[in-house]
């Protein structure tokens, strides 16, 4: 049964790094990045949030195609409303798939801390979208998301959380496969 894994978790937190590594790893797997879609729709720095609903979209469509042909997706993406949760989780299922969540997570001086090395270090991957959250707040921005999943966590009872503080990001992908495994 292909599975939509979604590593959920704040900017920063290492979610695009285990995407990527998990889908060198296991091949078939869709890395399916919104934030890298949102980047292809024109105008999208000048309207972020409306073009990011768009992309959402663009992103379900995708995930759908890919999880019909029987391969698992993996999909790095900030979610901190249930309801854009529970459409990636429709998706899931009218494909036959099963849908599991991974809160990647840590302290709000880690998570702001890696935020702010990254935006730093302007990763050509990331830059547009770290602009954004910078031109929103930086650090502040990130510890009201951190805040909002917070809050967002306890209505997602089978959400799986993995502390990222303090872990190498091989530990961190290594803890997020044992959790698929079941472990």
């Amino acid at each position: 049964m292909p599975k939509l894994i979604h590593l959920n978790g704040p900017s920063g937190i290492g979610k695009s790094t285990i995407a990527q590594v998990y889908a060198e790893r296991h091949p078939g797997v869709l890395n399916l990045d919104t934030d890298r879609v949102v980047c292809l729709i024109g105008g999208w720095r000048e309207t972020f949030f409306e073009t990011f609903r768009a992309a959402q979209l663009l992103t379900r469509a995708m995930a759908e195609t890919h999880l019909k042909t029987g391969h698992d997706v993996v999909m790095p993406q900030l979610a901190t409303r249930v309801v854009d949760v529970e459409a990636f989780e429709r998706v899931a299922v009218e494909c036959g798939a099963e849908y599991r969540e991974i809160l990647l997570t840590a302290g709000k001086p880690v998570a702001t801390a890696r935020f702010a090395a990254r935006a730093a270090q302007g990763d050509a991957a990331t830059k547009g979208v770290d602009d954004v959250v910078n031109e929103r707040g930086g650090t502040a921005m990130v510890e009201r998301i951190h805040d909002q999943l917070t809050a967002y966590l306890p209505q997602r009872p089978g959400c799986v959380v993995v502390e990222t503080g303090g872990r190498a990001p091989e530990e961190t992908y290594d803890a997020v496969v044992a959790h698929l495994r079941g472990r």
